[in-house]
This record gives C-alpha cells, sequence and structure tokens, in this order.
C-alpha cells in the first residue's frame, strides 16, 4: 500500500487517534478512551501513527511533551501495529542491517538483565562487585550510537525528501540524545565509588525504558513505512554511504563493488575539469576538494536558502556527516533542543546584526571548537553560513615558540 492511499483512508481514523491521544495527555481514563475510540485503535497502521504524531506537532505541542506520553499511546496501539504487514528487507538493504543491529543490541541488552537477576536479594551488599560487574558492557552501549548516527545523517533526510509529514523524526531524534545522555549517566554511577543500588535502579530502568521503546517504535512505525516509500536505488545509495560508520554488534557487510553508477542518484558534481577563477588565482574542482578535505577542520556549508550544499570530508572528523543530508534544511539536521539557536543564529546572520558565533565543547576527551559564520556576496547580500568545526586539544598546550623542523 502506497504512503498517499494509505493516508487517504486514515483521515478519519486518524481524527480519532488524536482524540485518543489528546486525552491520554491530559490526563482522562484511559480505560474510557480506550473503548470510546476501540475501531480506529484496533485498525491503526503506522502510517496513521506517524499522521497523529505530525498533527500533534502541527498543533504546536512540542517533542517534550510528546515524549511524556509517546510510550504510554505505543503500548496501546502495539498489538495492531505489531499486526501490520509489510516485506521486511533483505540482505544488501540498509533497513536490512539496522534491523540486525538491533536485534543484536536487544541480546546484549538482555544479557546484562542477566547479570543483574544473579545479583537477587544482594544488590545492596555487592553492589561495587555488580559495577565492576555491569560496566564494561555498558560502555560497549557506546558503540551503538553509530546506529542513532546512521538515521539522523543517512535515513532521516531521505525520509525528510520523501514523506510529508516527516516531522516525528524530530521527535525520534530527541529521544536519540535522551538514550545517549541517560548512558552517560550510568556510566557515570558505575564509575562513582560513592554511587549506590535503589539510584543506579532507578536510572537503569530509564534508559531501558527508553532504549526498548526505540527499537519499538522503528521495528514498529518507521522501518514499516520507509520499507514502504522508499525506492531500490534509494535504500542502495544509502547502504553504500553506511561504510562510513561503524556497523555495532554485527558483523561488517561486504560492500558491493559497483558503487558508481548508484552514486549519480546523488547528484553531486564529480567533475575535475570545473575551474574556479578568481582576482587571487585559478585552480580546478579537484583541487579545490583536495583543500577542503585536508584541512584540519570540518566544515559544512548552508546556502541562504537554509540548505546544506557541502561538506568536506576532514580525515577526522568527528561531526558525521553523509552525502544524504545534501539538499537537506539545516534546521532538520539539529535535534529539537537546540532548533532554537539554529534559527537564531541564521536569523541574525540574515538579517545583517551578526557576523559569527563561536561554541566550544568537550566530547571524548577532546577539546571542540565550533565556529559559524555569515557569507556575503561584494554587496553585502546573504548568501549562507559556514560551520567551521576544529579539535584544538594540542593547540591549547602549545607554549613558546617552535622555529625548528623536529620530524625525527
Amino acid at each position: 500500500m502506497g504512503m498517499a492511499k494509505s493516508l487517504e483512508h486514515s483521515i478519519s481514523r486518524v481524527k480519532d487517534l488524536l482524540a485518543f491521544s489528546l486525552g491520554m495527555m491530559n490526563g482522562e481514563n484511559g480505560r474510557l478512551l480506550m473503548e470510546r475510540y476501540k475501531d480506529a485503535i484496533e485498525s491503526i497502521t503506522p502510517f496513521d501513527m506517524l499522521a497523529l504524531e505530525d498533527k500533534q506537532l502541527e498543533m504546536g505541542i512540542t517533542p517534550g511533551l510528546i515524549k511524556k506520553d509517546i510510550e504510554k499511546v505505543v503500548n496501546v496501539f502495539f498489538k495492531s501495529l505489531a499486526n501490520y504487514h509489510w516485506d521486511k528487507p533483505v540482505e544488501e538493504n540498509f533497513l536490512y542491517y539496522l534491523m540486525l543491529e538491533n536485534k543484536a543490541f536487544t541480546f546484549r541488552l538482555n544479557q546484562v538483565k542477566k547479570i543483574i537477576k544473579s545479583y537477587k536479594d544482594r544488590e545492596q551488599a555487592d553492589f561495587a562487585e555488580m559495577k565492576m560487574e555491569l560496566l564494561p558492557h555498558f560502555k560497549e552501549f557506546i558503540t551503538f550510537d553509530a546506529h542513532y548516527v546512521k538515521k539522523e545523517n543517512i535515513l532521516f533526510p531521505y525520509l525528510e525528501k520523501l514523506w510529508k509529514q516527516y516531522r516525528p523524526l524530530k521527535v525520534m531524534w530527541s529521544l536519540h540524545d535522551d538514550i545517549r545522555n541517560q548512558l552517560k549517566i550510568i556510566i557515570s554511577i558505575l564509575e562513582s565509588q560513592q554511587s549506590s543500588w535503589n539510584n543506579f535502579n532507578k536510572i537503569l530502568g530509564k534508559y531501558y525504558f527508553l532504549v526498548f521503546g526505540m527499537i519499538q517504535k522503528e521495528d514498529l512505525i518507521v522501518y514499516p513505512v520507509a520499507a514502504e516509500t522508499v525506492s531500490k536505488d534509494q535504500w542502495y545509495d544509502m547502504h553504500i554511504q553506511s561504510f562510513e560508520y561503524r556497523f555495532p554488534f554485527i558483523e561488517k557487510p561486504t560492500k558491493p563493488t559497483d558503487t558508481q553508477p548508484k552514486k549519480r542518484t546523488l547528484n553531486l558534481p564529480r567533475d575535475p575539469k570545473l575551474g574556479i577563477q578568481s582576482e587571487t588565482g585559478n585552480m580546478t574542482a579537484e583541487q579545490a576538494l583536495l583543500i577542503f578535505n585536508n584541512l584540519p577542520v570540518d566544515l559544512t556549508l548552508v546556502d541562504e536558502n537554509d540548505k546544506v550544499v557541502f561538506f568536506n570530508k576532514a580525515k577526522d572528523r568527528f561531526f558525521p556527516r553523509s552525502p544524504a543530508i545534501i539538499g537537506r534544511a539545516v534546521q532538520n539536521c539539529h535535534p529539537p533542543e537546540s532548533l532554537d539557536t539554529v534559527e537564531k543564529i541564521i536569523a541574525e546572520f540574515r538579517s545583517g546584526t551578526k557576523q559569527n558565533a563561536s561554541f566550544w565543547i568537550q566530547m571524548q576527551g577532546r577539546f571542540i571548537v565550533i565556529q559559524y559564520y555569515a557569507l556575503r556576496d561584494e554587496s553585502g547580500g546573504y548568501k549562507g553560513v559556514i560551520e567551521v568545526s576544529q579539535d584544538i586539544t594540542e593547540l591549547r598546550s602549545l607554549k613558546d615558540e617552535k622555529r625548528l623542523l623536529d620530524w625525527e
């Protein structure tokens, strides 16, 4: 069933589902709501769920409010969503490996559950021992972030171009960040000598609630709709791009060798003869790319229409980028929590009141500076934004002078 046909037949059902979800969010009697909207609940499809969440966002309900009740709502819809028939992906399909990663992650999550159960009735007494046993497992879970990064930087850009109702993906991205933050808290508790079992148990429950809920939302909602709306060539392009990232907890598949014809569907410039001519000199597009890709910085160019048009491939890029983001609205390249900042920077740059903005963060033991510069033509017209990110960890420690070459 195509997306247009599915949505065409579900307008009235989505209206009832919206009334149900709003009632749940307002704290009304859940049993009465389920009886009143029984027909809609029993016939809901993944397409309906997307349309429902999109309607909530259209009404001005924030991702934060939606997140508070989404698990309860999805659990009510679980049986109907689980019964929805769709063709599962086969190997060498980007979606196939995302689903396989979820299965491998689920196995590891359940193994950790077994470890905790082995401490039954002695959790508090032997919590120090438990922490030592659990810490390596949760540190390993950090690598699963590659799964979320691939969704954010490969899958979501394609779906944004294909789906009219893509805004629920913003809620999912926000949930990714919640999972990341919760995992950091768990690791800090396990590394602390002062932490207690009771505190850890509460945080652990929140983490498991989030990660299993994410797997459920992927398998029941996003993946079925994606499977029915993304073309074979588009899945192939995503699969090729995914090799820039890890395949957490699964064996890395063999990269297809016939990648060049498929890459053309990305519509990226490839002609090395394209020249850049200016009063300061001339160079080919190939030379320009060599410069961009060998600079010790991450570069991302956003045009005057707020579309991402270019990023470099720095050797040690620390912020992930995939070709799928080309043409993507820059507002969709950030989680909802940072959207206000992004829009404020662009608005000030566009109006001419500001010319640059700087931030710095500490990430994985490195000190990263992130700077934004307004781009203007000779007449001062706004032409977009360049984002420049650089790891300055070593630069911060420089002292005095260095005038000699010390390669030996």
